[in-house]
């Protein structure tokens, strides 16, 4: 150990791997101070937060109040040290969720203008064909106009010459002479124009066919329209609403509520039903408002710890299993199954932080009032070797 460093300590601990605590003489750099352990051996890397001389490692000769508030300020400083890094992560991740959102917004709108496109360029196409057949179709009706003109001139010339020939006789022609001249006659390329012989009208080609490729996006996020799910979205609000209606009437509007809206065990009551149907939200708000009309009943605080671990409001969860560890005092033989669940879930939410040496000290307090829980035992068990892996990977 070399305290005149100006800038560092180094230590060196030979321990079995149980936790290590010590009340440092100065403030050090909790960023870049490290521990790590290997063959047994603990290394300690201590940086100063300012360089001086220490007259020793650990604070020397203070009081149990003094150790005890440095504690706590440490416990306190690295929950809000937790709680910066949580909201950190949550911003980014809000960051990362808009960038996904624009990057898909302007895929789909490339997208959309390339079918946009494809659209246009296939309607400029059928316009072109449909004009060339319509242009086809006014050819073909010319052609029949100037064939039709032709074989009526063609037709009044022949009773021309039929009439002059009527002129030139003197006798009367007979009804079978008569039928014979105004039989149409034939040849090729002529009709009469009492022919019902008519030519097929010509019709265009068939249009070519075409494939239009469209590839779709992934979605990164999920639309409202397909994601709907109307029916489970009304009993939510319908239940939230009925949650309202109870909950938020502040302390000055309570001759608005029923009767029994009044009473904390109604509420505490009506919160342990949301809970077991998995609305946490207005369990938690039906436990408020129990709380707001009797402060001091320790399982109402307990109660609402275990929604706040539902919820994932962790800081809440370890200030209301500390309040009801709080209440259930002098501990007698009738609140431990109380006290239990209190230190269970309060070591819970320091485990949910990554707290582990917190969490493992409310198990172990767990322990010591239910000693014969198997399940206590086996989950500090786990914490055990959470908090030696840590400290062996750093």
């Amino acid at each position: 150990m070399h305290l005149g460093s100006p800038q560092l300590h180094s230590g060196v601990v030979s321990v079995p791997p149980f936790l290590f605590e010590a009340i440092l003489y100065a403030p050090i750099d909790d960023t870049n101070s490290t521990a790590k352990i290997g063959n047994g051996i603990v290394f300690f890397t201590l940086y100063k937060k300012e360089v001086g001389m220490w007259d020793s490692l650990t604070l020397e000769n203070a009081s149990k109040e003094t150790l005890q508030y440095l504690r706590e300020n440490a416990v306190r400083k690295a929950h809000e040290k937790a709680k910066e890094e949580t909201e950190a992560k949550k911003v980014t991740k809000q960051e990362h969720k808009k960038y996904a959102l624009e990057a898909t917004m302007k895929l789909e709108e490339a997208e959309r203008k390339r079918i946009e496109e494809l659209k246009e360029q296939e309607r400029q196409k059928v316009t072109k064909e449909l004009e060339l057949w319509e242009d086809q179709q006014k050819y073909v009706e010319n052609q029949k106009k100037v064939q039709k003109e032709g074989q009526l001139h063609e037709e009044v010339g022949q009773l021309k010459e039929k009439k002059k020939e009527k002129n030139n006789k003197t006798s009367i022609p007979s009804e079978e002479t008569l039928k014979t001249r105004l039989k149409p006659t034939k040849g090729s390329g002529s009709y009469s124009m009492f022919s019902e012989n008519l030519k097929e009208e010509q019709l265009p080609a068939p249009r070519s066919s075409g494939t239009i490729k469209i590839n779709f996006t992934s979605r990164v996020f999920p639309t409202a329209l397909r994601e709907s799910r109307v029916a489970e979205e009304e009993e939510w609000l319908h239940k939230q609403a009925e949650a309202r209606r109870i909950i938020s009437a502040d302390l000055s509007e309570l001759e608005d509520l029923k009767e029994e809206e009044k009473n904390p065990d109604w509420l505490k009551d009506k919160g342990n039903k949301m809970f077991a149907t998995g609305n946490y939200l207005a369990a938690v708000n039906a436990y408020n408002l129990a709380v707001r009309l009797n402060n001091k009943r320790p399982l109402l605080y307990l109660n609402r710890a275990a929604c706040h671990l539902k919820l994932r409001n962790l800081h809440k969860a370890i200030e209301d299993s500390s309040k009801a560890l709080e209440l259930l005092t002098p501990p007698v033989p009738d609140n431990e199954n109380a006290r239990v669940k209190a230190y269970v879930r309060r070591g819970t939410a320091f485990c949910q932080l990554e707290l582990y040496a917190e969490g493992l000290q409310d198990y172990e307090a767990a322990l010591k009032i239910d000693p014969k829980n198997k399940t206590i035992e086996k989950d500090a068990e786990k914490i055990r070797h959470i908090i030696q892996g840590t400290m062996q990977n750093s």
